[in-house]
């Protein structure tokens, strides 16, 4: 597997997202989780992604079990920050933000218990929380740093001006956030280019548009009942067909290539700059054996430029989120 610098570390080109392995997704055994979060080690796949909400707790007590004998392998990150229902968490279910200090290492502390471990590689703040100033957060977490609680301070979906003011009080190894071909936003918010300036690393979620962008996503009438991209607008009937034509040329470049929709997308992320690491899901193995062989595969000039052309933002149909969850993310 090739490898990409993480703050001070170096991971995999492709790490794995962990969210579907417990929610959002449909029904997902345990025993098949643990499975494929083995495999993806087998894979050289070190980079594993989760968060408190997940489950909630559920996935990072996941990973606690699975990864706890492979620790010294692998590199976890997980986030803290969202207000939600505690019995029940999906993105309907989260009310709001908290970005207070005392919230970030009660956090910290609870996390560590979950995942079996002493030290959190990577902690984000999943939103920034509009009434708590970044730098009182991140001071916060830079206070567990100190302490060997945590080696390394991320943000998620947060501005290029916020970015640079949390930098400023300790430096952030990474920002999470949403890319891919049909989400571009920070292509022109100053985002990427701020990554790139302060040397942190970018590390885009839903690099496959949930599973959209692969070709193979489910109507929404044929999604599981649990499935919350029952909610996502551009998976509405409305919007979904305008969206499936697109894709189509994903398709076709696929097949010119020998390869999968789903490995021209990821390799398109992959080639917009080295300090970008991409966490896909993957519930299946076959799926994550896939997405791992992306990192092989190399687009021409011309085939990213078809699809950038493809999948210019007046052309994607449907926001990304419904207006309430949207809102919780800094432009």
């Amino acid at each position: 597997m090739k490898q990409r610098k993480l703050g001070s570390i170096e991971v995999s080109a492709i790490g794995l997202g962990c969210m579907g392995l417990s929610q959002s997704y449909g029904v997902q055994d345990e025993a098949a989780s643990i499975e494929t979060l083995h495999r993806a080690v087998d894979l050289g796949v070190t980079f594993f992604d989760t968060a408190e909400v997940y489950g909630p707790f559920r996935n990072e007590s996941l990973l606690g079990t699975a990864l706890k004998g492979l620790r010294n392998q692998v590199t976890i990150a997980t986030k803290f920050g969202f207000v939600f229902n505690r019995d029940r968490s999906d993105f309907g279910e989260i009310t709001g933000t908290d970005g207070r200090p005392e919230n970030a290492r009660a956090v910290a502390e609870a996390s560590l218990k979950r995942l079996q471990t002493d030290v959190i590689d990577l902690f984000y703040l999943h939103r920034v929380d509009p009434a708590v100033p970044v730098e009182e957060t991140v001071g916060a977490m830079a206070n567990l740093v100190a302490e060997g609680k945590v080696r390394m301070i991320g943000l998620s979906e947060v501005s290029a001006d916020t970015l640079r003011r949390a930098n400023a009080v300790h430096p952030i190894a990474a920002v999470q956030s949403e890319y891919s071909l049909w989400t571009r936003d920070v292509e022109t918010n100053g985002v990427l280019e701020a990554c790139r300036e302060l040397d942190v690393t970018f590390v885009p979620f839903s690099p496959l548009g949930r599973g959209f962008l692969t070709g193979k996503a489910p109507s929404g009438s044929a999604l599981d009942a649990s499935d919350y991209r029952h909610s996502l607008p551009r998976f509405q009937a409305e919007h979904a067909e305008a969206n499936r034509r697109l894709v189509s040329v994903i398709e076709d470049i696929a097949t010119s290539k020998g390869a999968s929709a789903a490995q021209v997308a990821l390799a398109w992320v992959l080639a917009q700059g080295n300090h970008i690491v991409p966490i896909p899901g993957a519930k299946r193995i076959a799926n994550l054996a896939q997405n791992v062989e992306a990192t092989d595969l190399v687009l021409t000039d011309d085939e990213r430029k078809k699809l950038e052309t493809t999948f210019s933002p007046e052309n994607i149909s449907g926001g990304r989120y419904p207006a309430a969850f949207e809102s919780m993310s800094q432009k």
